[in-house]
């Protein structure tokens, strides 16, 4: 398992830092971009990416880009449901998505506001139909990006951290136990359920504001204090 997996980090390393970092941000830019998150897994991009990390410079690239990335997508998921919301709900891929999708979606910007832009980084398909929904609210661009920017910097600080130091701890244990690369693929997995089990989690508690619309304007919220 330790060849394997060092193979893999070395085609990896292989690709210039520079590529890899425009890469990564070019995945979450993607991936949080209108409805392209759907199908860009923009957050195995950058997992993988910040595995080649060797350099302090390096990763304080790879945290920079990331997030700018990521601000970027949001920025235009905001400004296309802005102008061409609408049509895209009532678009094919609109309608795939389903009716309850967009109404839980309105339902929890309307009762949470910025709330539901920070928490929605972190749940599975909202985060790409939020931006779009936050455009077509009262929300105002500049409160958009302040809570949606807290929450891509949480986002990407663990992400590119996480695969930095995997790779650094790997590469030092590799060299002593032949049980290394199994302990890589543990951790990993354990991250991605650890993940999970937090996304289940804050999906569960957010559940109860997208059941049912609120006085119609995101700035006033419900149960701020709510986790």
């Amino acid at each position: 398992m330790n060849e394997l997996i060092s193979s893999f980090l070395d085609a990896v390393s292989s690709i210039d830092p520079v590529s890899r970092t425009l890469l990564a941000s070019l995945g979450i830019l993607l991936e949080t971009s209108f409805l392209i998150g759907l199908v860009i897994p923009g957050d195995t991009i950058v997992l993988i990416a910040s595995s080649a990390i060797t350099t302090t410079g390096q990763y304080y690239a790879m945290v920079g880009m990331v997030i700018l990335g990521s601000l970027i997508g949001e920025t235009i998921g905001f400004f296309v449901g802005r102008r061409f919301g609408p049509q895209i709900r009532a678009s094919w891929l609109g309608r795939k998505l389903g009716v309850k999708r967009w109404e839980a979606a309105d339902n929890y910007v309307d009762r949470r506001g910025g709330i539901a832009v920070f928490l929605s980084r972190f749940l599975p398909v909202l985060h790409s139909i939020i931006p779009l929904t936050v455009g077509m609210s009262k929300m105002r661009y500049r409160q958009f990006i302040a809570w949606t920017a807290a929450a891509c910097i949480i986002w990407t600080g663990a992400y590119v951290t996480l695969a930095a130091i995997l790779r650094e701890r790997y590469l030092e244990f590799s060299q002593r136990f032949d049980w290394a690369g199994w302990a890589f693929i543990a951790i990993v997995v354990g991250f991605i359920f650890v993940m999970w089990v937090i996304k289940k989690r804050i999906a569960y508690s957010q559940a109860k504001f997208m059941d049912a619309p609120g006085d119609g304007d995101p700035n006033t919220i419900d149960d701020p204090l709510d986790p």
